[in-house]
């Protein structure tokens, strides 16, 4: 056996051997389940804020590119509604082209502390003028000055570049505090299907699939 092969196989064991729900989890009854999947998401979200989860509304965002190629990142949840899930971003960050090209995506949310996951998919549409223009003035000084420097992702060749161009751009904020970049953007991704997933420490998980229906929502449990 070569080394490499013993390493990754040390790594195989290590990773097998790390624990998981280890912890008391929450009980979950899908019969008992809301007809509503919003309501439930913000019952296991309200879950988390409460016993001290950190970032609870972080998220995975996943898209595709021209190519069908995936991508994720990681984002802050800015509300959710009847209407869907938002998120917000720049127009011409990767994921800002990737939706217009693909206006359809993934979220996906897990809290490990309470074994809980929630899997959503579905069309997304951008916000209108005056929302994004809310979400964007909501930013912090700082976060909006990088927004409008409008490089994000970009090839940083040099450091003091970027801190002159950021400090330019806060200068801008400061003397007009009202200053929105018109490429912001506030995306809403109404599901089609949401699913949430309890963990169990017998492996022996819980999982309830919402499927949207021209009446509203059907509820289907599935095999772990």
């Amino acid at each position: 056996m070569s080394s490499r092969e013993r390493s990754i196989n040390d790594v195989r064991g290590w990773l097998r051997g790390l624990e998981v729900f280890s912890g008391s989890l929450p009980e979950f009854a899908p019969e008992d389940a809301p007809e509503d999947p919003v309501r439930l998401f913000l019952s296991w979200l309200s879950d988390a804020v409460a016993d001290g989860l950190r970032d609870p509304h972080a998220m995975t965002l996943s898209t595709v590119d021209e190519a069908g190629d995936p991508d994720a990142r990681v984002l802050i949840l800015k509300g959710v509604d009847t209407s869907g899930w938002q998120f917000a971003g720049h127009a011409f960050s990767p994921k800002g082209h990737q939706l217009s090209v693909h206006p359809r995506a993934a979220l996906t949310f897990y809290w490990p502390e309470h074994g809980r996951q929630v899997r959503l998919r579905g069309p997304v549409t951008p916000g209108s003028t005056t929302d994004n223009a809310e979400d964007f003035l909501a930013r912090s000084a700082t976060a909006r000055a990088e927004a409008l420097l409008g490089r994000q992702s970009q090839y940083l060749a040099d450091t003091a570049e970027r801190d002159q161009a950021l400090e330019k751009a806060l200068a801008m904020v400061g003397k007009e505090p009202s200053l929105v970049d018109s490429a912001w953007t506030l995306y809403t991704l109404a599901p089609t299907v949401v699913e949430f997933w309890q963990a169990a420490a017998s492996r022996v998980h819980s999982r309830l699939r919402y499927e949207r229906t021209a009446t509203g929502w059907g509820r289907f449990p599935l095999w772990s």
